[in-house]
């Protein structure tokens, strides 16, 4: 048997926990479901499945399906930008020979949603120029349908209109990523932005950090959120550290983090490394990895 891909469906919703059960219940009765994280600030939920392509794809066919029938973008309130219900779909090549099988997947998955679920689709990552959510997400789903209707971008599959609830579907291929939040006691956004802004590869930061600053209301912090889109290139231990230096500077102390999804080994090797001073720890030597690789 193959080796299973990842997918990492994100949701509209992180208050309504009936919502939330029933999309796990649609995912989990097709693919292994491994995790859920629930941010209620962010009004978002992310599911990480593994399976075989085909019991990948049917399970987030029946997830998106779920999502668009509860979920409605019109009385949406949340600190994360969106243009679904099921907002981003990326299906994931845990090694770097299986990104082949991936984007055939998310092919699949995206002309499965947008022919049969009705929903327009937009492909991004290795399945879409390279392009990430943030191109379509900017400006939300009004944004996108005025970029639509003026010719600027099309739908890759589906309606050229998106739906008035649950919006657009993002389907994407790509390696694993962290997604990893820091959250900073105070209630100061520009703070978190300010960071933010230091971090990620786009102000001059870590290479394939992308950095947002988000209020989290419910907790009375701020959180600078990222995603580490290469950990091989840019050390979590180090960003953190960054993180943690630039909020002294400004007379503030971290209050924990947080890890969104699940952590490659590599990475937990390499953090776990720099801690203990042992220069020759990677992943091959985590006890689990070996033995499944048994």
């Amino acid at each position: 048997m193959a080796f299973p891909l990842e997918a990492v469906p994100n949701f509209s919703e992180g208050r309504d926990r009936a919502t939330i059960e029933a999309i796990g219940a649609a995912l989990s009765s097709r693919a292994r479901l491994l995790d859920v994280h629930v941010d209620a600030d962010h009004n978002r939920s992310v599911f990480t499945l593994a399976g075989q392509e085909g019991e990948l794809v049917e399970a987030l066919v029946a997830g998106i399906a779920c999502a668009a029938a509860r979920i409605d973008l019109r009385e949406h309130e949340g600190a994360h930008p969106r243009v679904g219900a099921a907002d981003v779909v990326p299906l994931v090549a845990v090694r770097p020979e299986d990104l082949e099988r991936a984007c055939t997947a998310a092919l699949d998955l995206a002309a499965r949603v947008g022919e049969g679920l009705g929903l327009p689709v937009f492909l991004y990552g290795q399945v879409g120029s390279g392009r990430g959510p943030r191109f379509f997400r900017t400006g939300g789903p009004a944004e996108l349908q005025r970029r639509v209707d003026a010719g600027e971008l099309a739908p890759d599959f589906g309606p050229a209109s998106l739906d008035p609830s649950a919006g657009a579907v993002l389907v994407g291929a790509r390696r694993p990523l962290i997604a990893f939040n820091v959250n900073l006691r105070t209630d100061d956004l520009e703070v978190a932005r300010e960071i933010a802004a230091v971090v990620r590869e786009a102000g001059g930061g870590f290479a394939g950090v992308r950095a947002l600053g988000f209020a989290l209301p419910s907790r009375g912090l701020v959180q600078v959120s990222m995603n580490v889109e290469d950990p091989d290139r840019a050390a979590l231990h180090e960003i953190v550290a960054r993180v943690r230096a630039e909020a002294t500077e400004r007379g503030v102390e971290t209050a924990g983090s947080e890890l969104v999804g699940l952590l490659p080994a590599g990475a937990a090797a390499a953090a776990a490394r720099e801690a203990l001073g042992l220069d020759d720890l990677d992943a091959s030597r985590l006890l689990e990895v070996r033995l499944l690789d048994a």
